[in-house]
């Protein structure tokens, strides 16, 4: 999902059924009417806005308490008893689509995790060094080896975990700019979102608008491509400009070859999830892939991958995972690669929740019809509209599938009412949910990076620093180059089709 995993079409049925239902009607009445519904949505957008924008904090966990505040303010707009309220609450929270990403990030991070403890960040700078790979053409090469990895494995979050944890730090460490480096593996991720057939927003944006998925995808690559070059080219003139990262007391650099092993690790999940399987199997056999290469050629010990700590010798502490510490607890990198993520998770959730307020509120009907019935006049226009709406409604429903669920039965109808090619219109659904899901700083697809690079820098990297994600908003140049080619592509006319100028010849249902 919102680039979070290769699932199946079925892995979302239940979402596009309530989507199309809450068409109907809303089920919960708010004093003021069916904007007020938009109220806990909009409250935790401002409060982000202030938060990261304003003060320049990117904490998940006050983002976490804005969500909170915002989804409790909205209930007292409710009409009648809070139970109805209450209940859209778990249902939102419920939506596999949330659970996806969730499980998704879970083992990214684990796997991530355990490659850093091999020393895989010592064999990319090792690499980096005997290939000439420097700190300016760094952020271009990150932008092309992300962009493969999420449309081999069909999981943008998952390939921002993997390099903000692995790549990040091996570039800063060799001089690249952090700030155009984020920019580079957020732009990878959104064009495999994009592009990978296996991703649930392409996935959903074929099956939404009645399409195959292979058209789809086919149909897409021009528009993938045309953003991509000069994305590549910007990476490289900006990493040129932007200034060297300051190494002001980290260590040395001391690269070596042996971590490189975990390439394998890496390309076992890109083979498997390629082979068809379902990302959290590709993602588990690299992971014990990895495991495996750690202990057989010692790069990591048994603890350092899972460790039980208690504070005295005993009999126990024989076992190569029970070790003697300051204090009882539990540690490791299968641990530590999945707990920084827990309260994403928990903003995932509210997320979610909050978007499913809006839609059982009527606030999201409501906002489609104006744009339905009094902005879509034309062709030029119903197009110029797609792109903006499914742009709007990501920036308030920022885990991109998510918001590609709840927008595309009103982009069905908008391109049907023109007589739009359902290639087209997928194309036009899908390539704004997947960019914008990485360029807002309180998009998923951003925090998930930025939560993933607050639990790797220190102590180990000294003075390398953290990027608050306001700061990488110019520089996912890949995403912004998305958006606009499909704006110019609406206003133009480039690449239009029309239903009947060629039909899906396998059409997936869900």
């Amino acid at each position: 999902m919102a680039g979070s995993s290769g699932g199946s079409e079925t892995s979302v049925s239940g979402e596009l059924k309530e989507a199309e239902e809450a068409m109907e009607g809303p089920r919960i009445a708010f004093y003021g009417g069916k904007w007020a519904s938009t109220i806990p949505l909009v409250l935790f957008i401002l409060w982000a806005i202030f938060q990261s924008g304003v003060l320049g904090i990117g904490d998940t966990n006050g983002l976490v308490i804005g969500a909170l505040l915002a989804t409790i303010i909205g209930m007292f707009f409710a009409k009648g008893s809070w139970k109805t309220y209450a209940n859209t609450i778990f249902e939102g929270m419920t939506q596999r689509v949330a659970a996806t990403a969730i499980v998704a990030w879970l083992w990214a991070g684990m796997f991530s995790a355990t490659m850093q403890t091999g020393e895989f960040v010592d064999g990319l700078i090792y690499a980096a060094d005997t290939l000439g790979v420097g700190a300016v053409t760094f952020p271009a090469a990150t932008f092309v080896l992300a962009a493969l990895l999420a449309t081999g494995i069909g999981t943008g979050y998952g390939t921002t975990v993997a390099f903000v944890t692995l790549f990040f730090p091996a570039g800063v460490l060799v001089g690249a700019n952090p700030v155009l480096l984020f920019g580079a593996i957020l732009s990878g991720a959104v064009f495999g979102d994009n592009l990978a057939p296996v991703s649930d927003t392409t996935i959903v944006s074929a099956v939404t608008q009645d399409s195959d998925i292979g058209g789809v995808v086919a149909s897409r690559f021009k528009y993938a491509i045309i953003a991509a070059i000069p994305a590549f080219i910007l990476f490289l003139i900006v990493g040129s400009i932007m200034p060297s990262a300051d190494l002001t007391g980290t260590a040395p650099l001391e690269g070596t070859a042996p971590g490189l092993l975990h390439l394998i690790s890496m390309g076992i999940v890109i083979y498997t999830a390629i082979r068809g399987r379902h990302i959290v199997e590709a993602i588990s056999w690299g992971l014990i892939a990895a495991i495996v290469f750690n202990l057989v050629f010692g790069l990591s010990s048994v603890s350092d991958i899972v460790a039980l700590q208690v504070t005295e010798a005993s009999a126990w502490t024989a076992l190569p995972f029970v070790v003697v510490a300051d204090s009882a607890g539990v540690g490791g990198s299968l641990l530590n690669g999945a707990v920084g993520f827990f309260p994403l998770i928990v903003l995932t959730l509210l997320i979610v929740a909050m978007a499913r307020i809006m839609i059982e509120g009527g606030g999201f009907q409501a906002m489609q019809d104006i744009l339905l019935n009094s902005v879509a006049t034309g062709v030029r226009s119903a197009e110029t509209t797609m792109v903006v709406g499914t742009a709007a409604i990501n920036g308030m429903i920022t885990i991109n599938t998510a918001a590609e669920i709840a927008i595309s039965p009103y982009i069905a109808r908008i391109g049907e009412k023109f007589n739009i090619n359902g290639y087209r219109r997928a194309n036009i659904l899908d390539a704004n949910t997947a960019a914008l899901g990485y360029i807002f700083p309180w998009a998923g697809g951003v925090l998930v990076g930025y939560q993933a690079m607050i639990g790797i820098l220190e102590p180990e990297y000294g003075s390398v620093m953290v990027i608050e994600p306001v700061s990488v908003v110019p520089f996912v140049f890949h995403g912004w180059l998305l958006v606009i080619v499909f704006l110019i592509a609406a206003i133009t006319g480039f690449g239009r089709e029309y239903i009947s100028d060629r039909k899906s010849e396998e059409v997936s249902r869900v």
